[in-house]
């Protein structure tokens, strides 16, 4: 039997990740955050009253198995047009869809047949929420699109309404992990959001599965400007009211000076690996080169953080001490 992997984020981080993933044999879900209000996304879900497909559609895509032309076409964004200019076909179709279904999952599911896509895609509600950030300066800002652009410094985030109901589907298969993986991802408005979803981070608790969180590279302005990656994870275990992960897998190796100097541009540094704190945090922290430069650019490696990944799998089941702490 296939072991099963539950993947939970948002944004094109975990895009990524899910292509290496599915190359292996394990059983797949990811479950996606619905709090996107930026670009095509923001207006489907405003004019429509549905959840943001954006996120979803990048997902589906990256678990498709159809020609390259299909997933071109489900990715092409309309260019011109009244109406139509700055729309993705992708959102279009799963907009659609969920009009026929009259459900949003129910959408999902049957793009999911028409792409062949290996395994589960669940969005973490099935209706609209809304992020708000508490900065520290005592200020509330609401949007998933403007907290980062407020640029105060994060105190907490959280949902509204505040009591959307997870999707039974979701904590099933949450229960019947065998690894659950968090990341990667903006970590307030792509991460988070998900563990805010009631039910969903009790259900992370609860389960028997080995848990990993995947740090980002670099740090977002506005969002996590200085953070190392213990401050990365005390941010995950603020907002779950405790340890939510075992195992923390980092990049180690240093970006060359030309890819930082750009990003320095965007106000981003390189996370610091402070590896004696994630220690001294109960996290393991899985080192390595984790990371590809391209066109000034980086992404995740797909295929050895998949592989990091899956090692975990293969490994005899331990009972680290601190399995028995307060956890969420």
């Amino acid at each position: 039997m296939k072991k099963k992997v539950v993947v939970i984020g948002g944004g094109t981080g975990l895009s990524v990740i899910l292509r290496g993933l599915k190359t292996f044999p394990v059983d797949i879900t990811a479950i996606v955050t619905v709090a996107d209000d930026g670009g095509s996304s923001g207006i489907l879900r405003k004019e429509l009253d549905i959840p943001p497909p954006g996120d979803v559609r990048n997902v589906l895509v990256a678990l498709a198995e159809v020609e390259p032309l299909v997933e071109e076409l489900f990715q092409h964004r309309f260019s011109s047009g009244d109406g139509l200019s700055g729309h993705s076909l992708g959102n279009l179709l799963l907009a659609g869809m969920t009009s026929i279904t009259g459900d949003f999952q129910k959408g999902i599911s049957a793009i999911s047949r028409v792409l062949n896509v290996r395994g589960r895609v669940l969005p973490a509600a099935n209706e609209s929420i809304v992020l708000h950030a508490e900065m520290h300066d005592g200020s509330i800002v609401s949007g998933e699109s403007s907290i980062p652009l407020a640029a105060k410094g994060i105190k907490r985030v959280y949902l509204s309404p505040e009591h959307v109901s997870p999707l039974p589907e979701t904590l099933d298969a949450l229960h019947e992990a065998d690894l659950i993986v968090l990341g990667p991802g903006s970590l307030y408005t792509s991460i988070v959001p998900n563990l805010l979803v009631p039910g969903i981070k009790e259900a992370i608790a609860a389960s028997k599965a080995k848990k990993a969180y995947i740090c980002n590279v670099m740090t977002q302005a506005g969002e996590t400007d200085g953070y190392s990656a213990s401050d990365h994870l005390q941010g995950l275990f603020k907002h779950c009211g405790g340890q939510l992960v075992e195992y923390i897998l980092v990049n180690s190796t240093t970006i060359s000076e030309s890819v930082r100097s750009l990003y320095r541009l965007e106000k981003a540094e390189q996370v610091v690996v402070d590896s004696d704190v994630l220690e001294s945090m109960g996290v393991t922290p899985i080192k390595g080169r984790f990371v590809l430069e391209a066109n000034q650019k980086l992404r995740h490696d797909a295929m050895k953080v998949s592989k990091a990944l899956i090692s975990l799998l293969e490994e005899k089941e331990q009972q680290p001490t601190y399995r028995e702490r307060n956890r969420c």
